[in-house]
């Protein structure tokens, strides 16, 4: 498609190094939540020192909240949201991964608007309802590369009460200013360094399997494809690796512009549908189990071959010509990276849960199955998962 809408109001402020650069930034209020995970890596490794020194040089007061866990929860996002209300906050600084990008998204909305979360959510037992007010503005410094939230306004957040896992965003609660400094990435652990890789490929994968696709978010795509099918590997194997960290910040990045361009498809949908069922199953991972499969419905449908065949000869196979090319790239990143024996049963799942997984991933997420190239009934989702299941 030559049609696309693209808007992106986030400066994005990139390379190794950036986060010192924040305290030369106008910031965009004077007392900021700054928002962290209940994790011990950013103390140790000095980024919150660091974050916390910059807000100085930039003269803005600030109050610490470091309750984010892995799939954010809707009772930490609420008592954020409150702790900002009672400090009276006026901005928030995002510092972590993709659990602390999407809370600062949900916690800017509900910061300035009445009732709960949930009143605010579309799809499952969400009440669909509009802001009423503007949220607080976002400042990021994401210190993985997987989700690509350090620029969109869009975060998954789980209802430990109803098993929903389920994307809440505005376009008005984009950041305001993004930095990506893959400096701050040396320290993620192969696997995690690993699952966040694959999370932000298939971002883009997804995006060029999407029948929304057009000539500029397959153009970006393709290259963070590219990037991170070579990198990737390389920072597995070395963490401290800052060019090949460098390349999949990029990739990750490039992720969060193509998804406001196109969208994911139900691959998405399918495992926040997994793992709001498992709570302690990791995205990246669960994206990982049933990727080859979920390409594999695709390709036996014939409904975007040749995106196939694009995504293969970027992934290594220079004289790609089937779309079966791509199944043989892809298993092949995944055994360089060491994750291509994950095992759903090592996260407590059983073979009869496949189709509620399916309906899950529709009653939760469904819009996405619309982005497909194909239609995909809940029986096609549910043959999926069984096909996946080891």
């Amino acid at each position: 498609m030559m049609n696309f809408d693209f808007f992106n109001p986030t400066r994005i402020i990139f390379g190794s190094g950036k986060l010192n650069e924040l305290g030369n930034q106008t910031m965009p209020g004077k007392k900021a939540l700054l928002l962290t995970s209940n994790g011990k890596s950013v103390k140790v490794n000095g980024y919150l020192e660091r974050t916390e020194n910059q807000l100085k040089k930039a003269g803005v007061e600030y109050v610490l909240f470091d309750k984010i866990m892995e799939n954010p929860i809707r009772e930490v996002i609420m008592e954020g949201a409150d702790y900002a209300k009672k400090n009276n906050c006026d901005f928030i600084v995002a510092l972590g991964g993709g659990a602390v990008l999407d809370s600062s998204v949900a916690i800017s909305a509900m910061a300035t608007n009445p009732g709960d979360l949930w009143d605010y959510v579309y799809g499952g037992t969400g009440k669909g309802k509009p802001l009423v007010n503007k949220g607080l503005p976002i400042v990021t410094i994401t210190t993985t590369a997987g989700t690509g939230s350090e620029i969109n306004c869009w975060g998954v957040i789980s209802n430990l009460e109803t098993n929903e896992k389920i994307g809440f965003g505005a376009v008005e609660l984009n950041p305001v200013l993004a930095i990506v400094d893959p400096e701050l990435m040396t320290t993620v652990p192969a696997k995690y360094t690993a699952y966040q890789g694959f999370d932000a490929l298939f971002h883009n994968t997804e995006v060029m399997m999407s029948n929304g696709v057009n000539i500029l978010s397959e153009a970006i795509a393709l290259s963070a494809i590219e990037n991170i099918t070579k990198y990737l590997p390389r920072a597995v194997k070395n963490g401290n690796d800052i060019e090949a960290r460098e390349h999949i910040a990029y990739g990750s990045t490039m992720a969060g512009i193509t998804m406001q361009l196109t969208s994911t498809t139900a691959q998405h949908s399918m495992e926040h549908s997994m793992s709001a069922y498992h709570h302690n199953l990791p995205h990246g991972a669960g994206l990982i189990m049933i990727s080859k499969a979920f390409a594999e419905f695709f390709i036996e449908k014939h409904a975007c071959d040749e995106q196939f065949i694009k995504m293969a000869k970027v992934m290594g196979i220079n004289d790609a010509d089937k779309p079966e090319d791509f199944i043989t790239a892809l298993v092949k990143l995944q055994e360089d990276c060491g994750v291509a024996d994950l095992k759903m049963s090592d996260y407590g799942f059983k073979p009869d849960e496949s189709m509620t997984l399916a309906k899950g991933a529709r009653s939760m997420q469904g819009g996405l199955f619309l982005a497909n190239p194909c239609e995909m009934t809940d029986e096609d989702c549910a043959d999926i998962f069984d096909k996946s299941y080891r």
